[in-house]
Formats: structure tokens, C-alpha cells, sequence
């Protein structure tokens, strides 16, 4: 039974949509995703809508400041179905007059007239799933788009958003440090306010992961390579003027992801549809929630089983809630507040841990922040390891 809403305060979160339905499947993916051929909007729409209510009235917080529409390939929801999704959001929480709405597109999915849809219905901010700008590596990527199918993307991205980012994947099979410098050069002529630039990793369950148990993925780079491919990504994205704010997030300024920023803060946010994790604030505890990954049987928990959102809901101990916010705040610029962890953690951050690292060059610290250097970066989970345990 749904509970009526009780007063709430004001501190701000965030929203996940998961949408799991995609194309085809890419061979390095691991996010949760299925292919099918039937989709009933209709159901989602009430399956989603239901979520919603039932989520207004568990989290203290009912200041939403995102919306963040992921998978999957959200750009295959109908337009009336993301219309709906946001407007129940509005009538369930108050959503900030500046929030920021976003969904991922693959460029096959898309065309002009469905941009300006999702754009009338409310979404300010797209994020484009491009991932190569060579076509035999889009191919090798499982990507079902060409490179010109991208670019006709971006441009009605462009011209029916607010802000507009896409993806890219570095350190590819056999590529050179040279040809990932001129495709990202050519990124850079497209004059973007955003870009996520990510390195290939071989995922567990994943095909390029069976792929390379068997030896048969090759071409693939070694450590030190990998390390050239992220040295030159950022040289280039500095050279045009692009905050690099978080490891593997470039944006202009004013176009960072408020949602990604959220979550990389350890805010708030609540998570609804198949698989989809979330972080919420349940009279003042942190807790820790997931849900059924399959689509048709979180379908019908929600709308059947007495609107079973999530399949796990549990508080987190004090210092868990540390650990994640260190191993997310890590990743910015911005870095670790020292306070904020202290506050969290049952056990206060060891000063002497602190200053190794300082002295092994791996992080700095000004006023009450620790961040990495950039040798640092490169061995940010060596220095968590080293701090938390």
C-alpha cells in the first residue's frame, strides 16, 4: 500500500530511470540490458509512475535537482512515455527550476523530430553513446551506427538541447596512440561542451571478456600504453580548454553532469527500473538499495506484488558510507574533504596514512581537501587501498 507523503526536507537528489532494453548488445558491455522485440509502453509507463510514488514517500528529501534517463538505450522509450516519467516526477517531488534532465541516445535510435519530442517534454541535457570515429572500430565495438550516423546525431543533439555530450573509448584493439590522438582531434573540431572519455576494460560475463579467456582478444594494450592513451587525452582536452573534473569526464564550464557530479559527491539519489542501484536517506539513515535486474520480473513487482520496487533496501554502516564516499570522491578534481569523511566514518582518516601518501607523490592536500596528483591518478586504487584499509 502507497503511504501518504510525509514532510520532507530539502536537501536535494537525484533520479535514475533504467531503461534496459537496447538494439543489440555490445561485446564489452556489462550494464544491464536485454534485446527484445515487443515493448509495452503502456505497462512501463505504469510500472514507472508507480516506482515514483511509492519512492516520494520513503526518502526525507523531495528536492530533486536531476533526472537522468540511462541503460540500455533510453533513446528507444516513446516520447509520451518520457513526458510521462517526467510529469509524474513533478507531481511527486519539486523539482528545481533549473534541474537537469537527462537522457542517453545511441545515434541509430534517434532522428531529429524524436530529439525534439524528448526536448518538449522537458529533457535539457543528452548524452550520445558515439564511443569511436572510424568506422572498422565501431564495427569491432558491436555498434550498429557509422561514423556519419554519429555526426548527423550530434548535430540534432545540438540543435534541440541544452547541453549535448557523447562517449569515447580509448585504448582499442590495435590502436595506435597516433590515430586516438587525431579521432580526438576531430571529437575536438565538433566544438563540445562535454565529452566522457573511457578507457576499454574487459568486463567479467561480457563476450570480450570470454573472448579473452581464450585468448583470442589481441591487440589490446599493455599498462604503460594505456598510461600514454590517458596522458595524451588529457593533454588534448586541456589544449581546447576542457575542465578535466573527474577521471574520465571533460566538460566546458557550466556543462558538467550534474547527475554523475551527484553521484561522485555521494548525494542522494533514487534509483528505479530493472537493476537500477540507489543511495537514499530514510528518516536521517543511508541506505543501500537494488533492484531485480530482470525487466519482466521487476515489471511485476511493481505492478503486481504489492509494488515491490526494490529487491534489496538495507542501511549502510557508518563506515561503508565512508569507504564509497572515498572511493567517489577520489575520482574529482574537487577531491576528498576530510571533514565530510570524518563525520561519516566511525574512525577518523589516519593523518600518518595522509602524509605516505603525500610524500610517495600520490596525493596532495590544501586546506581541509585531499586529492590525487597525477602520478596519483594512475593509481587511485592503490592509494584507496592504502587509505582505508
Amino acid at each position: 500500500m502507497e503511504k501518504k507523503k510525509k514532510n520532507l526536507k530539502e536537501d536535494g537528489i537525484g533520479i535514475y530511470i533504467h531503461w534496459p532494453f537496447c538494439q543489440s548488445l555490445c561485446p564489452y558491455c556489462d550494464f544491464n540490458s536485454y534485446v527484445s522485440e515487443k515493448i509495452d509502453m503502456d505497462s512501463w509507463s505504469a510500472a514507472y509512475k508507480r516506482a515514483l510514488r511509492i519512492s516520494a514517500t520513503q526518502v526525507d528529501s523531495n528536492l530533486v535537482h536531476s533526472i537522468y534517463f540511462g541503460g540500455g538505450t533510453p533513446s528507444l522509450m516513446s516520447s509520451r512515455l518520457v513526458y510521462e516519467v517526467i510529469n509524474e516526477i513533478s507531481k511527486e517531488f519539486k523539482v528545481s527550476s533549473d534541474a537537469e534532465i537527462s537522457l542517453e541516445a545511441n545515434p541509430t535510435s534517434v532522428e531529429y523530430g524524436k530529439f525534439k519530442s524528448y526536448s518538449a517534454s522537458g529533457v535539457n541535457r543528452c548524452s550520445l553513446g558515439i564511443q569511436a570515429l572510424n568506422d572498422r572500430d565501431l564495427k569491432s565495438l558491436g555498434r550498429l551506427h557509422s561514423v556519419n550516423d554519429a555526426l548527423r546525431a550530434f548535430d540534432s543533439a545540438r540543435q534541440c538541447f541544452k547541453t549535448s555530450s557523447f562517449d569515447l573509448i580509448y585504448g582499442r584493439q590495435n590502436q595506435t596512440i597516433g590515430e586516438w590522438e587525431n579521432e580526438l582531434k576531430r571529437a575536438m573540431s565538433l566544438d563540445p561542451q562535454h565529452l566522457s572519455l573511457y578507457q576499454l576494460t574487459i568486463e567479467p560475463g561480457t563476450p570480450f571478456f570470454k573472448l579473452q579467456q581464450k585468448n583470442r582478444l589481441r591487440g589490446l594494450p599493455n599498462d604503460s600504453k594505456s598510461c600514454a592513451f590517458y596522458t595524451k587525452t588529457k593533454e588534448i582536452c586541456k589544449n581546447n580548454e576542457l575542465i578535466h573534473y573527474e577521471i574520465s569526464n571533460f566538460a566546458t564550464k557550466g556543462h558538467e553532469s550534474v547527475h554523475n557530479l551527484n553521484y561522485w559527491r555521494y548525494g542522494d539519489f533514487i534509483g528505479i527500473g530493472p537493476g537500477a542501484s540507489g543511495r537514499i536517506s530514510v528518516n536521517g539513515t543511508k541506505h543501500e538499495t537494488e533492484s531485480h535486474k530482470n525487466p519482466m520480473k521487476w515489471l511485476g513487482g511493481v505492478l503486481k506484488n504489492g509494488g515491490e520496487i526494490y529487491s534489496v533496501s538495507m542501511p549502510l554502516s557508518f563506515i561503508d558510507q565512508a569507504k564509497e564516499y572515498a572511493v567517489m570522491s577520489f575520482r574529482l578534481k574537487e577531491g576528498l574533504n576530510i571533514e565530510r569523511f570524518n563525520s561519516l566514518s566511525e574512525s577518523k582518516l589516519s593523518l600518518t596514512k595522509v602524509e605516505e601518501l603525500i610524500d610517495m607523490g600520490l596525493i596532495n592536500k590544501s586546506h581541509n581537501s585531499l586529492f590525487t596528483t597525477e602520478k596519483g591518478e594512475l593509481l587511485l586504487n592503490s592509494i584507496l587501498s592504502h587509505l582505508l584499509n
